[in-house]
């Protein structure tokens, strides 16, 4: 289970759970594509397209770091093209530029919305076609960080936007496995059991009280390790929760990914 000279597109990779992912992968001798907004640095959230090169490169593998809005289809199909051209093909997508607004249908402004929807859903959609040539060669993986669609009407209640971008994201996942079966590529989805610990989370979604009740990053760096080095689509068509399939492959112990040993962990947004 390697990713030896395998070549990562991770859009929104500057920091957080990209990071994380783009690291775990190059500490394999991969190739890491780092494709996000942040070329300089933001003031409460640290990292850039060009510091996580740098961390990528000092743990063992390749990077290119691209500034990239994922809302430009041109643009995004550019910078596939020049990774391709770069690392000489791609074996994984991971779809990981998200946008957050947990407001309902009453006070969210539509261009709020509009963002959500851009970032979260239709990215997904642009980068996986613009992908799709260059996965057909590989066999290789998409991945998509959305959650199950859980249906319960809690999770639409307050923030019924921003599930519907997140949702859709699922069900373009559910799309793409049966749409590209016969190109031999896997499409998976994957989640967090509980909330991850990331400066988003630190400076804009809850502070140091959730920061106490997370996991790190690691889990979900560790759980996309697993899906990607995966063969002959043996995981597809799968909405996993990052513990449900490091179990499947034999963790047992998850006490090492806690952020604060003392807190007590918080599920995450649409896991039961």
């Amino acid at each position: 289970m390697s990713l030896h000279q395998k070549t990562l597109f991770i859009t929104g990779a500057s920091r957080g759970i990209g990071r994380e992912i783009a690291l775990k992968a190059a500490a394999d001798g991969a190739n890491i594509v780092i494709a996000a907004k942040s070329a300089e640095a933001h003031p409460k959230l640290p990292g850039t397209i060009f510091s996580v090169a740098q961390e990528v490169e000092a743990a063992g593998g390749k990077a290119l770091a691209l500034q990239l809005d994922v809302r430009d289809e041109d643009a995004v199909k550019a910078a596939m093209a020049q990774a391709a051209e770069h690392f000489g093909g791609i074996d994984a997508l991971i779809n990981n530029a998200g946008a957050i607004k947990l407001s309902g249908v009453e006070h969210l402004p539509p261009k709020r919305y509009d963002l959500m929807f851009q970032i979260n859903t239709r990215a997904v959609m642009v980068a996986s076609q613009a992908a799709l040539p260059y996965l057909k060669q590989s066999k290789g993986h998409i991945l998509s960080l959305c959650p199950p669609l859980n249906l319960d009407p809690k999770w639409f209640a307050n923030y019924g936007p921003y599930t519907t971008t997140k949702y859709g994201m699922s069900m373009l996942t559910l799309g793409m496995h049966e749409e590209f079966k016969k190109y031999g590529i896997s499409v998976n989805a994957l989640w967090p059991q509980t909330v991850i610990a990331t400066a988003a989370i630190e400076f804009e979604a809850g502070g140091p009280s959730v920061m106490k009740a997370a996991r790190k990053p690691a889990i979900m760096a560790d759980a996309a390790h697993v899906i990607l080095s995966s063969q002959a689509r043996s995981i597809s068509g799968r909405l996993l929760i990052d513990e449900q399939i490091l179990r499947e492959h034999g963790v047992t112990d998850f006490e090492g990914y806690r952020y604060d040993p003392s807190g007590k962990l918080m599920t995450d947004l649409f896991v039961d």
